[in-house]
């Protein structure tokens, strides 16, 4: 039996968020939590998990070096689980599956951002490529090793399937071909109803994290100069921010006034999302979460009005801020990085430690690669620089 901590279920849930009394159960059966919910339990142990911890060492956009106040995976994860709870707070959804979802979205992820990830695909073309977010969901149910009975983190069904499927719908009905490896290789893939859209909670953790990416992209981008607020005026939806800003405090310092500007940017998301998905939930009435999951499009999103200006700041975005030259020039010296190090590995897998090296002489050429992939996946910007040092004579210097 629960034990129900004081302020349990002060908002009450919706007929159609899930629910974890309802749990469709953990591939492997565990005793119930008397103090926490099942997804409260998944929380807990993504927050414990090492791939989380890692996420304080792992690049945004800016590597590690370039100071302290830009973000990281940790940072920005943390930014999308306030937001996600938020939303499903609004929507009478299970904040604890939303908050579950937000932190594990981006346990994938390789040292150096998309760089890493584009570099790691391009090796990894021979062995069936990488994808990050099927290599979160090898992460929670592989290559965590921490509990005595099991690999991974054994979670619920319900944050699986939002890991799984937070961008919608992975494929049709059992039809796992065009599937990246780290879906495929899971054995319990066609249970999590890969044709139909995710819960109400894994799509407002999917809307949270472009919410986060679009305000804190534009934070870190005008604190490290490559581009002003005069610049951001050719956007209307900011530039009208911005004048507001401005007639209301004449005068206000740079810092404030970037923050005032990113406050902005995520309450008329948030609030767009809100109310858009509301209004669709009134069209649908819908009973239960698998209501959500077949209604045939995403039903937490933007209003094509607001997805409209999200599109405009992503444009604007992608040349000005992730090809602008700074940030290409450190691209190109970690893209050599993360090859050398699968090269290195690949031609002698006891270079790496003993964890990942035990056994490698046993293994086919593909499932060595695979374990190289997994070992450079799941470094930090700083490792992947430092073993690099310690490997080869020239290193980049980047810090």
């Amino acid at each position: 039996m629960l034990i129900k901590p004081l302020g349990y279920g002060a908002q009450p849930r919706a007929s159609y968020a899930s629910d974890p009394e309802r749990s469709r159960g953990r591939l492997i059966d565990e005793p119930e939590s008397p103090t926490r919910t099942p997804f409260q339990r998944d929380r807990d142990r993504i927050i414990h998990s090492t791939a989380f911890r890692r996420l304080k060492h792992k690049t945004q956009v800016f590597v590690y070096h370039e100071g302290d106040h830009f973000r990281t995976r940790l940072t920005h994860t943390i930014e999308v689980a306030q937001i996600a709870r938020s939303i499903a707070r609004a929507l009478r959804l299970d904040e604890d599956l939303a908050e579950a979802l937000a932190l594990a979205h981006d346990l994938g992820h390789t040292p150096f951002g998309h760089t890493g990830e584009d570099v790691l695909d391009a090796c990894m073309k021979p062995f069936e490529g990488f994808d990050h977010n099927a290599q979160s969901l090898r992460v929670v149910t592989r290559l965590e090793r921490r509990y005595a009975i099991f690999d991974g983190l054994n979670l619920s069904w319900e944050t699986l399937e939002g890991l799984v499927k937070h961008n919608g719908p992975l494929c049709a009905r059992d039809d796992r071909d065009g599937l990246a490896f780290g879906f495929r290789d899971y054995p319990a893939l066609d249970g999590l109803l890969l044709e139909t859209y995710a819960s109400g909670e894994a799509q407002a953790a999917a809307i949270a994290d472009d919410i986060a990416y679009n305000a804190h992209d534009i934070d870190d981008g005008l604190r490290a100069g490559l581009f002003s607020l005069e610049d951001l005026k050719g956007i209307p939806l900011l530039s009208d921010m911005i004048a507001s800003i401005g007639h209301a405090y004449p005068g206000l310092e740079p810092q404030r006034f970037i923050h005032e500007l990113v406050r902005r940017i995520i309450t008329v998301f948030v609030e767009d999302v809100i109310k858009t998905a509301m209004a669709r939930l009134a069209d649908l009435a819908p009973s239960d979460p698998d209501a959500i999951r077949h209604y045939g499009r995403t039903l937490v999103g933007f209003s094509d009005e607001m997805a409209a200006h999200e599109k405009a700041i992503k444009g604007f975005l992608f040349p000005r801020m992730y090809r602008h030259d700074d940030v290409m020039a450190v691209r190109k010296q970690v893209d050599q990085v993360v090859r050398d190090l699968f090269a290195l590995y690949m031609d002698d897998p006891d270079k790496m430690p003993e964890d990942w090296s035990h056994g490698t002489s046993a293994l086919d050429k593909n499932t060595n690669a695979r374990r190289v992939c997994d070992f450079i996946a799941g470094m930090t910007d700083r490792y992947a620089l430092q073993l690099h040092r310690q490997w080869f004579d020239a290193s980049p210097d980047l810090g």
